[in-house]
This record gives C-alpha cells, sequence and structure tokens, in this order.
C-alpha cells in the first residue's frame, strides 16, 4: 500500500501522542538552524523580493510542526533589521499527508499568526497543503524557500519487488535474514533513489533560480562500518520479532495445557508468522555519501553545506532514556502497525515494553549506529 495512504503520526494531545514524545525531531531541528540563518544570509543578499513563499515539507503535529518556519521568518526578521531594509511580505505553507493531525496544525497557526502579527509590520498568510512531496504541490518557481525535517527517509512504497517475491524485510529466522540482506537491502536503496530522485526533480521545479532547499533525515555514516547494515526500521522489526516469539511460545504451552484439560480458548494479540514477513516498513536511511551522489546525479542543486551527527544523542551529548525511545517509536510507528496487524492499545503497550527492553541493553549504540544528515542545497538550474 502507497505510504500516502497509511502514513501519520499518532494523533492528538494524549500521552502516545506524537506531540507529547518527539523530543528526538525537535533536537534535529535546532540543529539545522543555522544552515536555515545561512540560506537566508545567501539568498536575501543576492536579491531580496518584496514577497517570500516558505514551505515546510513533512510538517507533521505537535509543537514541533511550526518550528523551522519559524526560524526562517525570524532569520529574514533578523537580516532585514541588521541590514536596514523593509521585510518582505511573507506566505507560510505547511504540507504534510492528508492523515495528518491538521486541526492540531491550524490551531497552532492561528497563534503563530497572531503573534508574529503583534511583534512586526510585515504581513504573513498561512496554509496548509495536505499531499504527498512525492507529487506537485505548487506553482512553478512561485517558493524560496523549502524545508523539512526528519521526514525524507520515509518512502513512497515498500519496495514492490520484494512484496512480490515474498521476502521478508526481516526474517525471523536467522539464516534466511543473513540470505537475503543484500536482496532487502538493495531493494529498499533503490526504491530511496528513485523516491529522492522525484523528490528533487518536483522541487527544483517549483523553487525558483536560487531558491533554498534545507532538510534533514535519518541516515548512516559511511565513515561507520557497523552503520552500513543497519536500517532504521531494525528496532522496531527486532521488537516485533521479540514479541511474536515470546507470544507463540505462551501460546503453545497455554494450547497444551487447553488440550489436557479439554477447554478451548482463544489467545488475541497473537503476531502470525504470515503476518509479521509480510510487513514491509516505507521508510529507509541512505547513506550520506548515497545522498550526495543522487543529488549530483538528478542535476538541478548544488550542495552548500553538510552535517553529520549521531541521531539519538540529544545537544547535551546524552542519549534517550528507554522509556523515551519507547515512547517515541510508538508515536511515529503506530499507526503503521495497527492498520497491519491489528493491534489493541493493550498489545500496543506491549510492542512499547519490548523497544523499551531493547533500549536498556546496548542495542542503540551497537546495532542501531544511526546519524541525523542535515544538509542545505540551492536551486542551480
Amino acid at each position: 500500500m502507497a505510504t500516502k495512504q497509511i502514513l501519520h503520526m499518532n494523533p492528538g494531545q494524549g500521552e502516545t501522542s506524537y506531540a507529547r514524545n518527539s523530543t528526538i525531531q525537535k533536537t534535529a531541528q535546532d540543529r539545522m538552524k543555522p544552515l536555515i540563518e545561512d540560506a537566508i544570509k545567501a539568498f536575501c543578499g543576492a536579491a531580496l523580493p518584496k514577497s517570500m513563499v516558505i514551505a515546510d515539507l513533512g510538517c507533521s503535529s505537535g509543537p514541533n510542526a511550526l518550528t523551522l518556519v519559524s526560524a526562517m521568518v525570524n532569520a529574514i526578521h533578523h537580516y532585514c533589521m541588521e541590514h536596514k531594509q523593509p521585510q518582505p511580505e511573507m506566505c507560510i505553507f505547511l504540507n504534510d499527508l492528508p492523515c495528518n493531525d491538521f486541526n492540531t496544525v491550524a490551531k497552532s497557526l492561528g497563534e503563530f499568526k497572531h503573534g508574529q502579527d503583534s511583534s512586526s509590520h510585515h504581513i504573513i498568510v498561512t496554509s496548509m497543503v495536505p499531499g504527498s512531496f512525492y507529487d506537485r504541490l505548487f506553482t512553478s518557481t512561485s517558493v524560496h524557500f523549502f524545508c523539512s525535517s526528519i521526514s525524507l527517509h520515509w518512502l513512497s512504497e515498500a519496495p514492490e519487488e520484494l512484496v512480490k517475491s515474498k521476502i521478508p524485510m526481516y526474517d525471523s529466522d536467522d539464516k534466511l535474514r543473513l540470505l537475503n540482506h543484500e536482496i532487502v537491502a538493495n531493494a529498499y536503496a533503490r526504491q530511496f533513489r528513485k523516491d529522492f530522485t522525484l523528490f528533487l526533480s518536483l522541487r527544483a521545479q517549483e523553487l525558483v533560480l536560487g531558491g533554498q532547499l534545507i532538510f534533514s533525515l535519518v541516515g548512516r555514516c559511511s565513515s561507520n562500518h557497523a552503520s552500513k547494515s543497519t536500517q532504521v526500521w531494525k528496532l522496531l522489526a527486532v521488537a516485533l520479532n521479540d514479541m511474536a516469539s515470546r507470544l507463540m511460545a505462551f501460546y503453545c504451552k497455554k494450547e497444551l495445557h487447553e488440550l489436557i484439560i479439554g477447554i478451548k480458548v482463544s489467545f488475541q494479540g497473537m503476531i502470525s508468522k504470515e503476518k509479521f514477513d509480510t510487513f514491509h516498513i516505507p521508510i529507509y536511511a541512505p547513506l550520506d555519501k548515497e545522498l550526495d551522489s543522487i543529488i549530483e546525479d538528478e542535476g538541478s542543486f548544488r550542495i552548500n553545506k553538510t552535517m553529520v551527527y549521531d541521531a539519538f544523542h540529544a545537544t547535551d551529548g546524552m542519549l534517550p532514556s528507554p522509556n523515551t525511545m519507547a515512547s517515541m517509536t510508538r508515536a511515529v510507528f503506530e499507526p503503521v502497525i495497527v492498520q497491519h496487524f491489528g493491534f489493541s492499545g493493550e498489545t500496543m503497550a506491549d510492542f512499547s515494553s519490548a523497544v523499551e527492553r531493547l533500549s536498556s541493553s546496548s542495542f542503540l549504540e551497537a546495532e542501531f549506529p544511526l546519524v541525523c544528515l542535515c544538509l542545505s542545497l540551492t536551486r542551480a538550474r
């Protein structure tokens, strides 16, 4: 199934919502601010237009939804104050898939616009744009700045060749998983290259010449050998596999007991091997050099700057607690998991416990060495 039909973060403001469990994503946004400030200076220094269009792609919902566009508006404001130039009118667009929690975003937008209007004299028009960033979203040469944080590792769909060949994303059998590792890795890499090339082509059509694209995504570092065999879905897959193994063992014991006493009952929350083997998450963490290669081959953009940092260490260098990792993982992946497995809230709580157990071990540092890649691009042609 295409990502646009199933993907969204946990909505609302509850304990398991994305709004309450997105501190790691906030760290990524904070690290992007220097790139944003440099991009604003470079663009405005060449020619400051009377009006600007800024779009955040994959804004999601909650307190992070306006962080990047706020940083851009503030950077433009400071540039104009410093250089004593009139501030341009600004039009702000927030984009995500149609199933995103746009009700929460709308409330945030109202507060944002009111706060900006009360502190400055420039006009800010705000709007929401439901749709996939793998489709055209804006008219040709109409946008000055695109930003996107921790979104572009999501694919348009899981690799179709794996689905058709019935090759699991993560096989529960160790030998089969090792045998199919390269097939799975190459299929995901090809899907990402196809999707990211399309993304760049579409944004190049929508940006003005010299327009800026600043983004971050979960990736892997070429200099880290361990990361070459790791994917962002590994923690999720291992947790589900752990659940399946424990539940199956429990079920077998229960079945034996029922056979002895002659009572037949059902066990809710079972993860069947068939269900597990057909679960393909549409997400891919590229190598840093892989990303550079795609940008160069597509040809529309010039790379201004690249930053690479640990994806899970906060700015103070501390790893998130196991409970934080479990809550974040559930907030991001619960809708996709429930859509495929049909889990109840109680079973999702079991999933969170499985993630927390993994996060309590050395798994994150030894088996999950992912990084965050932040790039600033200029449309060159």
